[in-house]
This record gives structure tokens, C-alpha cells and sequence, in this order.
């Protein structure tokens, strides 16, 4: 489960910073801060680049990103299952890619395997001085 802390202070570290939080299947979800730069064309705003590694049949709790966030993940490996709002749940496979829109509840994110590794890359433009990119909500 990615908690609040552990975003807190993955978001304000360096951009190579790594962190492991403990996801709701006992595994361990690996997250990094692999890019944090302020656009220069758009005051106010960054880029910040999240990778997201889960371990076999591992999960993070339902959540909800800042109020000016809007997120594009893509799949690097594996197998992602993921549900935004009341939309279905879905199956997203290494290359596919989702967005997520400023607001949105993210109720499902999970490796959709229990037995191989799976990754994906999260894409956040948001305000530059948003350090916490993630709370979690009730389900």
C-alpha cells in the first residue's frame, strides 16, 4: 500500500531517490522519483516522472492525486489492473498506456499477475510546489 509518508518524501527528494512501501498483498511496491522539472514555458507547473515497480500480485490502495495533477501512465512491463472513477476495470498490458484527469479516484492499481513482476511509468504535470502526490482513500 503506498502510504502518504512515503510519497511525501519520495516527492521531495532528488529525482534518482528510491523508497519501498509495503502493498496490501504483503509484497512490496518499489517507487521512484525519476524526473522533477519545472516547465519553463508554463509557470507554476512540472513534470514529475514516477516509476511504480510492484512485485508479483502486488497492490496500492485506492487513491486520489493533487487536485492539479493530470497523470499519464504507460505499462513498461507486465500487466497493470487499473479503475479511475466509475469507469470499469481494466487490464493494461506493456506499451498501453491511461490518463487520469485532475480529481480522479483511483480505485483499483495492481499487478494483474501473481506470479511475474510488473512496472509502469506515471507521468504527473502539476503544480511545482505539490510534494504529496498521492493520499489514500477508503475503498
Amino acid at each position: 500500500m503506498f502510504s502518504r509518508a512515503l510519497l511525501i518524501l519520495a516527492a521531495a527528494t532528488l529525482s534518482t531517490h528510491t523508497a519501498t512501501a509495503s502493498d496490501v498483498h504483503g509484497g512490496a511496491a518499489k517507487i521512484s522519483i525519476v524526473f522533477d522539472r519545472a516547465l519553463p514555458n508554463v509557470p507554476g507547473k512540472s513534470m514529475k516522472g514516477v516509476l511504480v515497480e510492484y512485485g508479483p500480485g502486488g497492490s496500492s490502495s485506492a487513491h486520489i492525486h493533487p487536485k492539479s495533477a493530470f497523470i499519464y501512465a504507460t505499462v513498461l512491463t507486465g500487466a497493470i489492473r487499473s479503475k479511475v472513477n466509475d469507469g470499469p476495470e481494466a487490464v493494461y498490458k506493456a506499451g498501453e498506456n491511461f490518463s487520469e484527469l485532475p480529481g480522479d479516484r483511483h480505485g483499483v492499481s495492481a499487478n494483474a499477475s501473481a506470479t511475474e513482476p510488473a512496472s509502469l511509468l506515471a507521468v504527473f504535470v502539476v503544480d511545482s510546489n505539490e510534494t504529496n502526490l498521492v493520499t489514500d482513500i477508503d475503498p
